[in-house]
């Protein structure tokens, strides 16, 4: 099985510090990523610069081919030296996750890595060996489907020290934080707000260090189909619901008109839901073979926001909880955002008789112009989306 490598990162600057003394790179290639967390020596500028330095060379090297004896070999050569402390320092982690199913870990003075597979934590076995004079522990795995792989900085462990809590927060309990709230469908951006969010509170809103957790988690590829309007040209119906119907994966219909073609088509009945779980949004419907049938264009619109909201930097943890209701709009969001990795769009262009009604407050072009930009969204967080006019 080939997988969906679904990554995120985020960092919270140290109290009063402008900038961070982290740095998270991420190199896609074709068969795999490679995430490096670096966190440099002390705070502020310096730190950042030895971050970003560390990062960057190292993800940079490994993408190229090069192997991790090099790229240390490089970071000691290269980073600048503290003139305080006298040394170039700065601790990092490499993950590197292959869509085949194998994946390498190198650790050096960071906290270890967390695994977690349907909130099971498995610890990683490492072994340890000296390069240039460094001791790093290094790992080999075989991937599993749901694995989530999560790499902090050690402001994750210290967070509360001297305050909330003696010792900080401790690397088992971070563990057990993320078991517990590592629930099915949950992605990375989620998992890695919600510890950033609980770490901000240990620190009372302050934090005394810079924090940096990273995520990428091990999906299978589920295609979503998104039908959303007839085509222009009637004689096309068939042809087009016929092709709709024989794709794999997930199916969604948005749309009355659209539904009820679709229904015909592939000779189907259509079951209402009375079920106003929101009474801003048109309730759904059923018909045998469709995962999901929702009204058109408020649905869409409401949807859009939603996506919208989760995309965005400054999302929160009440953005992705909102997906969690029963309303179209919700649905349509979270299936999209949460479930399918390729998503396929098949935009009919004909005017719905509905909306010729001028006072309408919907148009063709709306309805585009709406999926268009749930596209551009969706590319902004590494969906593979197809979208064909008909």
């Amino acid at each position: 099985m080939s997988y969906y490598l679904e990554t995120y990162h985020e960092s919270m600057n140290k109290y009063n510090e402008e900038l961070c003394g982290d740095k998270v790179e991420v190199i896609r290639e074709d068969n795999s990523i490679v995430m490096v967390l670096a966190d440099g020596l002390g705070s502020g500028v310096k730190a950042n610069i030895l971050s970003t330095l560390t990062a960057k060379i190292i993800g940079t090297m490994l993408a190229n081919g090069s192997g991790i004896d090099e790229a240390v070999e490089t970071i000691v050569s290269t980073l600048p030296v503290d003139k305080e402390r006298g040394v170039a320092y700065s601790t990092f982690t490499i993950l590197q996750l292959f869509k085949s199913g194998k994946g390498y870990l190198v650790e050096f003075d960071n906290p270890s890595a967390f695994r977690l597979n349907k909130e099971k934590l498995i610890p990683i076995e490492t072994t340890t060996r000296v390069i240039s004079e460094k001791i790093v522990r290094e790992a080999r795995f075989d991937v599993e489907q749901e694995d989530l792989f999560v790499i902090v900085s050690d402001g994750v462990v210290h967070a509360g020290i001297g305050g909330r809590l003696n010792l900080g927060w401790q690397w088992k309990n971070v563990g057990e934080y993320i078991q517990n709230a590592n629930k099915d469908g949950m992605n990375t951006k989620a998992i890695t707000k919600l510890l950033l969010n609980a770490c901000s509170n240990l620190y009372n809103k302050k934090p005394g260090d810079d924090v940096t957790i990273a995520a990428v988690k091990a999906k299978r590829p589920v295609t979503l189909n998104l039908m959303v309007g007839p085509p222009a040209d009637k004689k096309r119906d068939e042809e087009v619901v016929m092709r709709f119907a024989a794709t794999d994966g997930v199916k969604v219909v948005c749309g009355g008109t659209t539904a009820q073609i679709v229904a015909r088509e592939l000779g189907k009945k259509i079951i209402p839901n009375f079920n106003y779980f929101n009474p801003s949004v048109p309730p759904t419907a059923e018909i045998d073979g469709i995962d999901l049938v929702t009204e058109g264009v408020i649905t869409i619109k409401k949807a859009l926001g939603l996506i919208k909201a989760c995309v965005k930097q400054d999302s929160t943890m009440e953005d992705f909880l909102s997906l969690n209701n029963k309303d179209g709009a919700s649905r349509l969001a979270k299936m999209i955002l949460n479930e399918g990795t390729n998503i396929n769009i098949f935009l009919g262009r004909a005017m719905n008789p509905a909306h010729e009604n001028t006072e309408f407050p919907t148009s063709l072009s709306m309805k585009i112009g709406l999926v268009e930009e749930i596209v551009s969204y969706l590319n902004s967080i590494g969906k593979q989306v197809t979208l064909e006019y008909y």
